[in-house]
């Protein structure tokens, strides 16, 4: 089993997409067969909010959410991306905090993903003008939190069922990566 919860048979959309794009089913996609409409709300709601945003920026937001939440899954499964979009260096830099290689609105936009992330409570005005003076607008500030909230309800959902990251992510996942995720659950057998 990959998570808490009984195996159920993967939205047939949804697993051919995996198919298609990993040559295998994510354990996520079997778990959101419980309610694959639910997850198409978030996932939806997800895209409005980035609509236009660059895949890398995504990336970025995704895998210090993931790292900052302490949820192995999607800081694998996004840090491959995010190294596909940019290279591993960079992946291994924003999981691990240190940013290096951001560009100026990268790094402001990595280290408010991880304040709201832990924290959201405890930001402050200061932090949302160095997103502004980064050249972000108010309207796409809103949207860069909308997205990190809905990364986090996902999370979540997942962390608390148990699910366990994908086996193919060891053997498909790049060292340093893996080295980098030293959190979470691990990966399933």
């Amino acid at each position: 089993m990959s998570s808490f919860l009984a195996d159920v048979e993967a939205d047939p959309a949804e697993a051919e997409v995996d198919l298609q794009e990993l040559g295998y089913v994510m354990n996520a996609t079997r778990l959101w067969g419980y309610r694959p409409e639910v997850a198409e709300g978030i996932f939806g709601l997800a895209r409005e909010v980035t609509r236009g945003m660059p895949l890398r920026l995504r990336g970025i937001m995704v895998a210090a959410c993931a790292a900052a939440y302490g949820n192995s899954y999607c800081a694998l499964a996004w840090g491959n991306k995010l190294a596909a979009w940019s290279d591993q260096e960079t992946a291994v830099s924003v999981l691990t905090g240190a940013d290096a290689d951001l560009t100026e609105a990268e790094r402001a936009v990595a280290a408010w993903t991880r304040k709201v992330t832990r924290r959201p409570h405890a930001t402050t005005e200061a932090d949302v003008e160095e997103l502004r003076a980064a050249g972000f607008t108010d309207a796409q500030i809103f949207d860069i939190t909308t997205f990190v909230a809905l990364r986090i309800a996902f999370s979540t959902v997942n962390d608390a069922l148990g699910l366990r990251p994908d086996a193919q992510l060891r053997t498909t996942t790049p060292e340093g990566i893996l080295a980098a995720v030293d959190f979470g659950r691990p990966i399933a057998d």
